[in-house]
């Protein structure tokens, strides 16, 4: 799975889920551990690679579509979302799949497309509210 997902010379372009923006993710290592790298511009965001597992499996618990509800770091998620899941302290990881302080939040808006692009979930593309789900 990992190897779909390119690397630093070779990212893999992704469109937000509202289609609206641009950014890349590619898989680097930090520390020794495997990591992905979101690129927004001129932001660089770090997210632990086993999010993309511990998320579909999550999905198919939920066994239905799940709101992304993206957010900053700084501002709360609302509950039962995609983006509060990837910050609880009961999911696998005990809490923020974001690695970078600071940037830790915007876990909904920015694993969704590139779960999609691996063929693990599918993702509404509408304006607002969008909404995912594990294939």
């Amino acid at each position: 799975m990992k190897d779909k997902i390119g690397s630093k010379a070779n990212p893999t372009l992704l469109k937000t889920p509202p289609l609206t923006s641009e950014y890349t993710m590619h898989v680097d290592e930090k520390d020794g551990k495997e990591i992905l790298v979101c690129t927004v511009g001129k932001t660089v965001l770090h997210y632990d690679i086993r999010c993309l597992e511990d998320l579909q499996q999550m999905l198919k618990a939920h066994g239905d579509w799940m709101e992304l509800g993206s957010a900053d770091e700084q501002k709360p998620a609302k509950e039962g979302t995609v983006e509060a899941w990837g910050r609880a302290e009961n999911n696998p990881v005990g809490g923020w799949y974001g690695l970078k302080k600071g940037y830790r939040g915007r876990f909904g808006m920015y694993i969704p497309p590139l779960m999609e692009a691996l063929g693990l979930a599918e993702v509404t593309h509408d304006a607002k509210g969008n909404k995912m789900r594990a294939i």
